[in-house]
Parts: structure tokens; C-alpha cells; sequence
């Protein structure tokens, strides 16, 4: 096949969902690989819709994830039990499936050492990781030491159920799962903000775990208010799902940082905590989410990727987080109508996630969107 055969459909019984998508899907005798995302109401009957699709498929090598939403080619998939797959034809050879990993990554990486051998250890992943387990973050971490050459991207499972996902053709949940693709599967991917800072990088001068002390010798919460300016300083309550802290990526040289969720505040000792760990002598910012400045990181995204590509891609996937989509860019789809209308009519699907996975690191409030060509 050229371009990948998509579907995506909604409903309420495994039987009726899996006929309507083979009916849009037609023959695929060449697939070799599938990609599934089910809003989290079709979490119990997964294993049956996944049963379903590789006995009428033959398609034996799935992967994917529950969502809270899904999205397509120029659309999003909210409040309704939705299901959306993609079918692709990988040589089998040049993929590698990665099994719930839930406490290390060791024996994975030993059991195919071979494979990476003969591709130079150079591997793209699609991978996607369980909320519950706290050990998610550092599993993708390990991943990424342990495989010098993986560039990994997905997100986390986003469910009001269970966090299952799709690995090796089976429902699987607990730990960091997906597919490793060799070099000769060739890529193109990026990711943007939904976030704009606020005031300048500051360094942490006095830190306790997560608890912002001080910021360039000042009390955190002194520097918080002059960044923010004075009308969010007035109301702190306001700053609850707008206001963020931005840790600038190290080494990197194109202003790219991590989003973390401001967790409480500390107006007697003016102090700050932030959803990661604030190590002493490392940069921060704060940072707001804005609608506007999104829309134009989202086309400045687009256009970088259809600068780097010569022809329309096969297939996409496009990974984004709760919080954008109808949250930030407004009701009628409108995140994945401006993709459709950069990229036209690219086979698309994904899914609306708890974190977003890009370059081996763990994103909040951005996009991520890969074209297979």
C-alpha cells in the first residue's frame, strides 16, 4: 500500500464497531502492522474488538492506547465511545515490539540486542506509558540510556477506566509499551508548545525537592507575582490551569522546555511547588497558556515539517494533551481541522494524552506529530 488504510468510527458493542471499520478499511493483504486508539468507554471490551480485528485482518502486530479522546484526519473524538485504527505495511524484519515494561527495561534491551546490532542500534519508537505506575517516567529514562540512538515519542495513557494500551497485539496495562522502527522506516516528526513564557529564565538558588524557595536569591513567590504581573499577582487563585513552570531543556539550543503544573502555593513563607523535582542551580521559567500563541507554535510546527519532507506522507500520529484540543483551540475540532488544512488529507490518528513522550522526554500541554514517509 501507498498510503495507510484509515478508519475510525463510534458505538457501543465490540461487534458492530469492528464491522464498520472493516467495511471502511476494505482488503489490506500487504498490512503488517496495526495502530488502534479507543476512547477509554471501550476499555473492557478491548481485547474483544482487538480478537475481532486480527482474525479478520491477519494482522497479528498491534499497538496503541486508551484515550479520553481520540482524533483523526481533521477531526476530534469527545464524550462518545469512539475507535479509530490505521493500517501500515512495515517489512516485519525492521520492527521490534516493546512488552509492558513495569519495573526496568533490562531484559528487554538484552533480548534484542541482534536486532539493534544490525541496524547500528539507530531505532524510532512509538511508545506509550501507564499513569498508575510511578515508575513510567524512569522507565522511559532507562530506555533512552540504555538505547543511545532511540528517539521516542507517544504519551501517556489518558483514561476515567482502566490504562490500557496496545503492545504486541495484546491489551496490556502497568508499565511503558510500544514498537521500535530500524532506520529504513523513514520518519518525521516534531512537537509544539502550548505554552508562552511569562517573564525571563531565573535560576534556582535554594530548593527543597519540589518546592521552589528561592529564584535568583529572591523569595519563589516575590519572583512568581513580578512575572506573572500584577493583575494574576492580586488573585492567585487565577493561576490554577494557566500559569505553569517551564524547565528549559539542557543542552538544547532552540529555547525548547519541559511544562509542569504549579501544585500549591505558600503565601506565608513565599514559597512555590512545582510537578517535578527543582534542583539548585538549574533554570525555570513561568509560563502561560495562551490560545493564540499555540495556534501560531502549531503552523510554525507544520511548516517546519512539510520543509523537511519531499512528497505527502504515507500516515501520521498525532499525540496531544488533555488540556489543548477543544480546551485551547475551541469546539468544531479545530486543533486537527488546521493540521488537515497544512498537511491535506494525510491518513492521521491518535489520541488526547496524560503527557506527551518526545525526543526520550516527558512533555505536558504540547503536540507531537509524527509522518511516516
Amino acid at each position: 500500500m501507498q498510503r495507510f488504510a484509515l478508519a475510525h468510527t463510534t458505538g457501543t458493542h465490540a461487534q458492530t464497531l469492528v464491522a464498520d471499520l472493516l467495511r471502511q478499511l476494505g482488503p489490506q493483504p500487504d498490512a503488517t502492522i496495526g495502530f488502534i486508539y479507543a476512547s477509554d468507554a471501550l476499555a473492557a471490551q478491548l481485547e474483544d474488538i482487538l480478537d475481532a480485528l486480527r482474525t479478520a485482518t491477519g494482522v497479528q502486530h498491534w499497538v496503541g492506547s486508551v484515550g479520553m479522546a481520540l482524533s483523526v484526519t481533521g477531526h476530534e473524538y469527545y464524550d462518545s465511545p469512539a475507535l479509530a485504527v490505521m493500517l501500515a505495511d512495515f517489512p516485519p524484519q525492521l520492527l521490534r515490539e516493546v512488552p509492558p515494561l513495569r519495573d526496568n527495561v533490562e531484559d528487554f534491551v538484552g533480548s534484542c540486542h541482534d536486532w539493534l546490532e544490525r541496524h547500528d542500534g539507530s531505532v524510532f519508537g512509538v511508545l506509550h506509558g501507564d499513569p498508575g505506575n510511578p515508575a513510567t517516567p524512569l522507565l522511559i529514562e532507562q530506555l533512552a540510556e540504555r538505547l543511545p540512538r532511540l528517539f521516542a515519542v507517544g504519551g501517556i495513557t489518558s483514561s476515567q477506566s482502566e490504562n490500557f494500551q496496545v503492545a504486541g497485539g495484546k491489551v496490556v496495562k502497568g508499565g511503558v509499551s510500544g514498537v521500535l522502527f530500524a532506520p529504513e522506516i523513514a520518519v518525521a516528526t516534531g512537537h509544539t508548545q502550548g505554552c508562552t513564557p511569562s517573564g525571563p529564565q531565573r535560576r534556582i538558588t535554594r530548593s527543597r525537592r519540589n518546592v521552589l524557595v528561592e529564584l535568583d536569591d529572591r523569595p519563589a513567590l516575590e519572583v512568581l507575582k513580578a512575572d506573572i504581573g500584577e493583575v494574576l499577582a492580586r488573585d492567585l487563585n487565577r493561576l490554577g490551569g494557566y500559569i505553569f513552570a517551564g524547565l528549559p531543556v539542557r543542552g538544547n539550543d532552540d529555547g525548547d522546555y519541559l511544562v509542569r503544573n504549579l501544585i500549591g502555593i505558600d503565601t506565608t513563607q513565599n514559597l512555590v511547588a512545582i510537578g517535578d523535582y527543582a534542583q539548585e542551580g538549574a533554570q525555570l521559567m513561568f509560563c502561560r497558556r495562551d490560545g493564540n500563541t499555540a495556534r501560531i507554535d502549531l503552523l510554525r510546527m507544520l511548516g517546519d515539517l512539510q520543509g523537511r519532507i519531499a512528497a505527502p506522507p504515507r500516515g501520521a500520529l498525532y499525540v496531544s494533551c488533555l488540556g489543548r484540543g477543544r480546551h485551547q483551540f475551541g469546539a468544531e475540532s479545530q486543533e486537527l481541522e488546521l493540521i488537515r488544512q497544512e498537511l491535506g488529507d494525510v491518513p492521521l490518528l491518535g489520541f488526547f494524552a496524560n503527557g506527551e513522550i518526545f525526543a526520550n522526554r516527558l512533555y505536558g500541554y504540547t503536540g507531537v506529530l509524527t509522518l511516516f514517509l
